[in-house]
């Protein structure tokens, strides 16, 4: 059996159950597995040609078998994935993984979707009432309100920063209703995570309500992450070179789940973790110094974060060693320019049309790539186009295609509860329901 542990105490060991359904230690730590699977070599050589749903069947059994019977798992991945993460072409060194094919158009419909599932077969048969706190930088809420609409024994509320979102991410944070509520947060991301955060320390919260969270800082939602880096690896040539994982960042979710890949044996040459303005990990990749910053609004919203939580999963995987975090991550910094360069340049020679976060994965690539000559870069395209069309239109002067999922929420009306940046107003908010 799997158990979790604290990365602020390694002595007190969680049960998966645990550990999902807390989302966080009552010591604010993360949770990390005392041990990351290996995959064996014979599973990765047979990479080639191996669908999603094939691929995350395995991991899936590997990490959670011990605690969820093998066909409940199976099931769960089938009805999570109806969706690929296709891998295109643009070069003979750069490709690109498309992960906006889920439901919300953005890569967090991967992990959002397996985490509703095993959350809800653990609450399954009792009376318990979840509820769900999550902040959002604009795509993390609606893939977990997607994944949780309608199910039963759980309520999401979302926590998201008023006017930092573009409008269909908006849309698509405050239309569902049901058991969904979307809080309009006067601050930044930062300030939502914080409540986040503050509202798990809270005892008479704690007391009061059944709380978790959906945020990557659930390992739940962390691990089926990684499940795409081994489909993209999946889909190339054989005999391909080695591959260098693009990553725009922001929490870095995303990031330390790649992470969790290669432990597990995938072969990967290098990740370059693209940041905007917000690059507080590429500060310290630099420099050595960690330093938590307010977070500022760029065009690649999403990634507008300030105090990454997971960068201290990132720390315990390297055991607090720079020197053995710079062997494995390169971190790039791209300015406003440089990502609306990146998107021209990548429309102009390739004719695709990428959106704000995956051009700042596009201009990182383009400034390590001399670095490794012999790699392939995967840049991580995580959500489409039209989802920050604003920007696709001021920078392209086109107005990108919007799949009609999107289109059909962005017709519908807004309904949020502003409230202010403290916890007291959270609590106000929780507590009259």
């Amino acid at each position: 059996m799997m158990r979790y542990y604290s990365t602020k105490n390694k002595n007190k060991p969680y049960s998966l159950k645990e550990a999902v359904i807390m989302g966080l230690p009552e010591d604010n730590g993360l949770f990390m597995p005392e041990m990351i699977p290996g995959l064996s070599a014979e599973f990765i050589s047979s990479l080639p040609g191996k669908s999603l749903v094939d691929i995350a069947g395995h991991i899936a059994t590997k990490w959670f078998g011990h605690d969820v019977p093998e066909g409940v798992l199976l099931q769960m991945v089938m009805d999570a994935f109806p969706f690929d993460t296709p891998l295109v072409r643009l070069d003979n060194q750069t490709q690109v993984l498309e992960l906006f094919h889920g439901p919300t158009l953005a890569f967090k419909d991967v992990g959002a979707r397996f985490m509703a599932r095993l959350m809800s077969w653990m609450v399954r048969g009792s009376n318990r009432k979840l509820t769900i706190l999550v902040a959002t930088s604009g795509d993390t809420g609606s893939a977990v309100a997607s994944g949780f609409f309608g199910v039963e024994n759980i309520n999401v509320v979302i926590l998201y920063p008023s006017g930092k979102v573009s409008e269909s991410q908006e849309k698509q944070l405050t239309t569902w209703g049901g058991n969904i509520t979307a809080l309009e947060v006067s601050g930044t991301f930062d300030d939502c995570q914080r409540l986040v955060k503050e509202a798990f320390l809270d005892e008479q919260l704690r007391h009061s309500f059944d709380l978790t969270s959906a945020n990557s800082i659930n390992i739940a939602r962390l691990v089926p992450q990684s499940f795409y880096y081994f489909r993209a690896v999946a889909q190339l040539d054989q005999g391909t070179s080695p591959c260098c994982f693009v990553v725009p960042s922001g929490n870095f979710g995303n990031l330390t789940a790649g992470i969790f890949a290669k432990r597990m044996g995938l072969p990967v040459e290098k990740f370059i973790a693209a940041t905007n303005s917000n690059d507080v990990v590429p500060a310290y990749l630099l420099n050595g110094v960690f330093k938590a910053r307010s977070s500022v609004s760029t065009i690649s919203n999403a990634m507008d974060v300030g105090n990454p939580s997971n960068f201290w999963r990132m720390m315990e995987l390297y055991h607090e060693s720079l020197e053995s975090m710079r062997k494995e991550i390169s971190g790039v910094t791209v300015s406003e320019t440089e990502t609306r360069n990146a998107m021209h340049e990548c429309f102009d020679r390739f004719g695709y049309v990428i959106d704000p976060h995956g051009a700042v994965g596009y201009h990182s690539w383009q400034m390590e790539k001399r670095h490794h000559p012999s790699a392939t870069g995967i840049i991580l395209e995580t959500a489409h186009p039209s989802k920050f069309s604003n920007v696709v239109t001021e920078t392209l002067g086109l107005i990108p295609e919007m799949p009609e999922r999107l289109a059909a929420m962005v017709t519908k009306t807004k309904s949020s509860v502003q409230i202010s940046a403290d916890l007291v107003a959270l609590k106000e908010y929780l507590n009259a329901q």
